[in-house]
């Protein structure tokens, strides 16, 4: 009872739960027109659709109503589901849930948007959808700007009008294993793999260096001062300083080669 949670009447502690051979086996079944294996399968499925609606919770919008929402998008996900492509249910599901709630929460949206602008970003929408459907795969803006015959400035525009901000940290998937959040989805070319690695290997090669070398590199290249300002802070030569920097960077040339 400790894990009992009620939505709209449904106890959740007592959802079914299938395995993916037994949901696939009752896919085939419900593709033949089995109504009583379709009622079974989306019961089975409703677990989908309070994991979606969770992303949600701080919205302040009623539960039960994000739950119906959702599981409007189950339905249609289960409609349009094509077996043939070999992906699994709840891969292809979650977006469609995700999709219907974000509809719904753009619908009831105090923010208010041109009418003209509302309608082509609706109209987006559903050529999304239908493409999506046919494509198996999420489309471009420009592949939807092209099945409606407009400019591709215009759909992006209609569709970043009625978009809700949302956190880096916020969700996006979660399937049966480490969720995926909207930072793991954007780019960032300033801090890349690549030179996180290579600030890595610099360090541990300056770690290689002299107390004294590894002290120079640092106000020379890190602090900016010149071999005349190296030399007056620690009392030695320029020609010195010239001749310790050279020998610093030559070995750690060694250690990155």
């Amino acid at each position: 009872m400790a894990n009992k949670v009620e939505i709209c009447g449904v106890d959740t502690a007592k959802l079914p739960l299938y395995k993916e051979a037994e949901m696939t086996e009752m896919l085939k079944q419900i593709k033949a027109g089995d109504e009583a294996t379709r009622e079974k399968f989306i019961k089975g499925n409703l677990r989908l659709v309070l994991s979606v609606i969770q992303r949600f919770a701080n919205r302040g919008e009623n539960p039960d109503d994000l739950f119906q929402v959702g599981c409007i998008g189950l339905i249609k996900a289960l409609d349009n589901f094509d077996m043939s492509h070999g992906v699994k249910f709840s891969t292809y599901a979650v977006p469609m849930i995700i999709g219907e709630v974000r509809r719904y929460l753009r619908d009831n949206n105090s923010i208010r948007v041109s009418r003209s602008l509302r309608d082509l970003a609706y109209k987006s929408l559903q050529a999304k959808e239908i493409l999506s459907r046919d494509m198996q795969r999420e489309p471009s803006v420009s592949e939807i700007a092209l099945s409606m015959g407009v400019n591709r400035e215009d759909v992006v525009t209609a569709l970043e009008s009625i978009q809700e901000p949302v956190s880096l940290f916020e969700p996006v998937f979660h399937d049966d294993g480490d969720a995926i959040y909207v930072m793991d989805q954007v780019s960032d070319n300033k801090n890349t793999d690549t030179k996180w690695i290579e600030n890595i290997s610099l360090s541990e090669a300056m770690d290689k260096l002299s107390p004294r070398e590894r002290h120079i590199l640092n106000i020379r290249f890190f602090e900016g001062k010149t071999q005349m300002e190296v030399a007056k802070e620690i009392g030695i030569s320029q020609a010195q300083v010239s001749r310790l920097e050279k020998n610093a960077l030559s070995a750690m040339r060694k250690e990155l080669m």
